[in-house]
């Protein structure tokens, strides 16, 4: 369950409430009386920020899979470039 914490408090209590992030769940802090921040543990970051697919499934899932691409590199030499 998330708790509300006041900027001031937060800052006067911060490993208590890294602490409470981690045993807990997110903590949201106020500034103003409106919520501002989450602070949260790595492993809840990295749930909500993990890719659902990985970077293959991703790209089988490409709308170009399939296509034929020319990959052949052009022989001619570079142009000239006045430095």
């Amino acid at each position: 369950m998330s708790h509300a914490w006041q900027l001031q408090e937060a800052k006067n209590k911060f490993s208590n409430l890294v602490e409470r992030a981690l045993q807990e769940g997110p903590q949201i802090v106020t500034k103003h009386g409106k919520a501002a921040v989450v602070v949260l543990s790595v492993d809840d970051y990295k749930k909500i920020t993990k890719p659902k697919d990985s970077l293959a499934e991703f790209l089988q899932k490409s709308p170009l899979v399939g296509m034929e691409l020319d990959l052949s590199r052009d022989k001619n030499p570079p142009r000239d470039v006045p430095l």
